[in-house]
């Protein structure tokens, strides 16, 4: 426990070399014969286009500013819903999917969400809320084998993410349910769909001004 406490806080100002996530894909990659497929760059806070910040949390966890890593009200429609017949959906926050991406591996066993749990409380004690969209922008995956908003920015867009528009920041955010199935280079139409909603949530939020409360 000591050793996970100092890991998150030493990681609150080192850039980050990779993630376990990005590890792993490095590896399924390789075993694949497809080393150096990974696409990853560290991009800091002050080169990501603020359109980048508010499309992710206008499309994946709204509530980011105000909870403190866990959104339980996300937790109890997901749960209402399940009662009532509907197949349980996904409640993860913006720091709950940090955690998982940096430290851990994908699963549903009880051992991983306990970890996952633990190493969301260390995130929200120990970082910024800033600091965690940070890493969040650097350790998402936008398409097969590209992680962080650097990277899809030159694949997808070939230019820096600082110069990403509002466009193409919510094109990249309408792809994060699932970055595999869903493409930012040929849109389908729920990816499009999605996109739309995305820009009326931005909107609602109040724009780039809502990153103020970070």
């Amino acid at each position: 426990m000591a050793a996970s406490v100092l890991l998150v806080l030493a990681l609150r100002w080192l850039p980050l070399p990779a993630s376990s996530v990005i590890v792993q894909n490095g590896i399924k990659a390789w075993w694949a014969g497809q080393g150096g497929a990974v696409r990853y760059d560290w991009t800091p806070w002050t080169a990501i286009s603020p359109y980048a910040a508010l499309a992710v949390i206008a499309g994946e966890d709204q509530r980011f500013p105000a909870h403190h890593g866990f959104d339980l009200v996300e937790i109890r429609e997901a749960l209402d819903g399940q009662e009532e017949g509907r197949p349980l959906r996904g409640a993860s926050t913006i720091s709950q999917q940090v955690a998982k991406n940096l430290f851990l591996w994908s699963g549903r066993s009880f051992i991983r969400k306990g970890l996952e749990a633990w190493f969301t409380v260390l995130l929200e004690l120990l970082w910024p809320k800033q600091r965690i969209l940070e890493v969040y922008l650097n350790v998402a995956e936008f398409g097969d084998y590209t992680f962080g908003v650097g990277a899809a920015s030159r694949r997808f867009f070939n230019k820096p993410a600082a110069r990403l528009t509002a466009g193409e920041a919510v094109r990249l955010a309408a792809v994060l349910p699932n970055p595999v199935r869903y493409r930012v280079d040929k849109p389908s139409a729920y990816v499009v769909k999605r996109q739309r909603w995305i820009e009326r949530q931005m909107e609602q939020l109040g724009g780039v001004a809502y990153l103020d409360k970070l």
